[in-house]
């Protein structure tokens, strides 16, 4: 393992837990941040199993065990009723949601959008939008957060691939709704914690908010319109999904079939990258000796120009740095499913109806899997290492890998690369990020960064 040049210091972590709690302060915790329900010997033990209220529930840290819990016994492992509860009423039975045959078809109607090429056509809306940042950082104080750009960033990216550019979105404002949207609905309720069951209503998800409502029917009329006026010269993510078919089937999806995916793509395609960007800055500026040797490749292979796709495959310490702030703050970094039949995993009984869960943030600091496991160090992917499959789950693993993974590791890189050839930036003393989970892994507080032109 490399040496580190922060000394050995530490990025923020969340506080694990060293006691049993008993329903109402895993309430209270799981509100707050669900991160902190997970018990420190999670980075320790291969499985951790308890009981709150009527709720049996495992916590899987075993990488064959997880194995057979995302591919080996797939349709065992259902995403948990609380997931989609939250979700359904934004994205409806869309890939990310669907089960079974539903979700298959829908898989392979929607995998040829994401291949290499129609990436590669679609990268130079990433290389504008980089530049586009650069100019807003340049006019904005000395002291810039770097969270919101990046969220402004890699939403103006999956807007402008969705839509085209048509002007069908109001960007700031579907943002809003997003952000609204999650903020009432995706907090854990006592009811989950205890098991009541899942056709009660949880009084936080009884309405949706009037954006939201709004942004479905955005997203309707500018499907319309497409279909009316046919598809860009370069097709984009609509034109890409309205010419998608199953080809076992032969079957398309329906107008709410393409809005529910299109919502999906929107909301998990921006944020996602958005808080890798944002997390990956702030550690640069943690550690300046891996932003000075990132900037050393950024600038020797750009020369002054913005990044590329084309720039990707000469950009390893770029990808390195990538890969190792995912490790650490993994956007999705809490895993849950519902058991529906008996199994064993760990030497351990599943019953039907447990909640098995994968605690990523666990699995990605465990000291069986990984050396100094809470410090950053870029080199632990240094030359192409792969660490271990089902160790590592950024973006999942198994069949329902995320099917925009390669999209989201390009537009991180051209963005990244772009950025940290231009700028340095610095911590503020005292203003250090706190990683809270709600849907995804969110920097408390942003991620305020000093910011110096080069």
């Amino acid at each position: 393992m490399s040496k580190l040049s922060n000394s050995g210091a530490e990025p923020p972590k969340v506080k694990l837990v060293t006691e049993v709690w008993g329903p109402i302060k895993s309430l209270m915790a799981a509100r707050r941040n669900i991160l902190e329900i997970i018990p420190e010997v999670a980075t320790k033990q291969p499985i951790v199993s308890g009981r709150t209220g009527s709720v049996r529930w495992h916590m899987v840290m075993e990488p064959h065990a997880i194995g057979r819990i995302l591919k080996d016994n797939l349709e065992n492992y259902p995403k948990s009723d609380v997931t989609k509860n939250i979700l359904k009423p934004a994205i409806g039975d869309s890939l990310f949601i669907a089960e079974g045959a539903h979700w298959r078809w829908q898989r392979r109607a929607a995998s040829p959008v994401f291949t290499h090429r129609n990436i590669a056509n679609l990268a130079p809306i990433m290389s504008a939008a980089a530049d586009n940042t650069c100019a807003r950082i340049d006019a904005a104080g000395e002291i810039v957060d770097l969270y919101e750009e990046m969220v402004r960033t890699t939403f103006d990216v999956i807007s402008n691939v969705t839509f085209s550019g048509s002007g069908a979105m109001d960007s700031a404002e579907v943002r809003h709704a997003i952000d609204r949207y999650i903020a009432q609905t995706a907090r854990i309720s006592l009811f989950d914690i205890i098991g009541v069951p899942t056709w009660v209503p949880r009084p936080s998800r009884l309405f949706q908010p009037n954006a939201l409502k709004k942004m479905k029917t955005v997203a309707d009329i500018a499907i319309a319109n497409r279909k009316k006026h046919g598809a860009k010269a370069v097709p984009d993510l609509l034109d890409l999904l309205l010419e998608g078919q199953d080809p076992e089937t032969k079957r398309r999806m329906n107008m709410a079939e393409l809005r529910d995916n299109l919502l999906t793509f929107i909301v998990a395609g921006h944020e996602t990258t958005a808080l890798t960007l944002s997390w990956a800055l702030y550690l640069c500026a943690f550690d300046p000796e891996v932003q000075d040797k990132l900037r050393d490749e950024a600038q020797s292979v750009l020369q002054g120009r913005t990044a590329t796709a084309a720039d990707c495959a000469t950009l390893p310490y770029t990808d390195q740095v990538i890969k190792e702030t995912l490790r650490l703050y993994p956007p999705a970094a809490f895993i849950s499913r519902t058991a529906q039949g008996k199994d064993v995993l760990c030497d351990r009984d599943i019953q039907r109806k447990d909640t098995v869960m994968l605690p990523v943030y666990a699995l990605h600091r465990h000291h069986a899997i990984w050396d100094n496991p809470d410090q950053f160090d870029p080199m632990r992917f240094a030359n192409g290492h792969k660490p271990d499959r089902y160790s590592y789950l950024p973006f999942g693993d198994g069949p329902r890998i995320c099917i925009g993974a390669q999209f989201a590791m390009i537009e991180a890189t051209i963005i990244l690369a772009t950025l940290i050839s231009r700028f340095r930036f610095e911590r503020i003393e005292g203003r250090d990020p706190k990683p809270v989970m709600v849907l995804t892994l969110r920097p408390e507080g942003g991620v305020p960064l000093k910011v110096s032109r080069l």
